[in-house]
């Protein structure tokens, strides 16, 4: 497969082109997909990821060519995305009429404007009978599809900018979301604080999880705070760890701290007269000191998948 289409957030699809058509990457292409005819951007697939893809078992389907897009296409696409704005609020409209605890997030129409689909998200199953009912008088020949999605979910398609500076792990190249925890944050010694921590989802950040095996291997060998250990320049113990470094702040009985490598200390069973200062919880400002860090973990509203 020499071209492929992003369909479905971060999923690549293989795209079937006859031999008679001459495609380039970045040209807007019509292809058929399980919700009818969409606009796609073409993608040029490298060499060696093809030859991955071709001896992989779980790769997509591929998808139909229908037509490259000409300019009048290009101008019915602008008409369509000026019709999924102007949808977006006339549904917005009939949830708060209808007073439903629900929060619309996107809409999309096919290229053959045949399905309209309403994304939106709730803490709760909701029972939106009367509000498709309004949907179908108001959209009329269109099938109308309305999708629960999580909260991971809905920032991977809004998309944005993380803290880092980079574009959202689950807008750009994330495809699964791993489990995580407020455990993830305190082995790798990270602030306890919501803004730190936390992505736009309101839940825990994606890249929590990528280097936490190296913290836990790096943690191996490493006294645990408050420990009584043996120095090169006498006894003491241990304020806090450098997990990446393999060093270890001491507290001597001098009252100095410094810092050894993790090879030249040695644990010992003595009682040391040397009292240390234990990292309180830090929550980052005090308006956020009353919320509940088990919130930012995931939940059954943080991800379906039924994007």
């Amino acid at each position: 497969m020499k071209f492929a289409v992003r369909y479905l957030k971060n999923t690549y699809y293989p795209l079937n082109v006859p031999e008679n058509v001459h495609l380039e990457a970045g040209q807007m292409v019509i292809a058929r997909t399980e919700k009818g005819e969409e606009a796609l951007k073409v993608f040029l697939v490298n060499p060696e990821i093809e030859k991955l893809w071709e001896k992989s078992k779980n790769k997509p389907e591929p998808l139909p060519l229908i037509r490259v897009m000409s300019q009048r296409d290009l101008q019915t696409l602008e008409d369509i995305k000026k019709e999924e704005v102007e949808a977006f609020f006339k549904c917005q409209a009939l949830v708060k009429q209808h007073n439903l605890v629900m929060n619309l997030v996107q809409c999309r129409i096919t290229f053959d404007r045949r399905k309209i689909t309403f994304y939106y998200t709730a803490p709760e199953r909701v029972d939106f009978r009367g509000l498709l009912k309004d949907l179908t008088q108001t959209f009329t020949r269109v099938r109308i599809d309305l999708r629960h999605i999580g909260v991971r979910d809905e920032t991977s398609i809004l998309e944005g900018v993380g803290i880092c500076g980079q574009p959202f792990c689950c807008s750009s190249f994330l495809r699964k979301f791993a489990t995580i925890n407020v455990k993830l944050a305190k082995d790798q010694g990270m602030p306890i604080a919501p803004g730190k921590i936390s992505g736009t989802c309101g839940r825990l950040l994606c890249c929590l999880t990528y280097e936490y095996s190296n913290y836990i291997d790096a943690a191996k060998g490493m006294p645990p705070i408050g420990s009584s250990v043996m120095t090169t320049e006498g006894l003491g113990k241990v304020c806090y760890l450098q997990f990446m470094s393999g060093k270890v702040a001491v507290k001597l009985e001098d009252g100095k701290t410094k810092e050894f490598d993790k090879n030249d200390i040695e644990m010992v069973d003595a009682d040391v007269n040397v009292e240390i200062d234990v990292p309180a919880i830090n929550y980052g400002d005090e308006d956020s000191s009353n919320i509940d860090i088990k919130q930012l973990e995931d939940d059954r509203n943080s991800s379906t998948g039924n994007i």
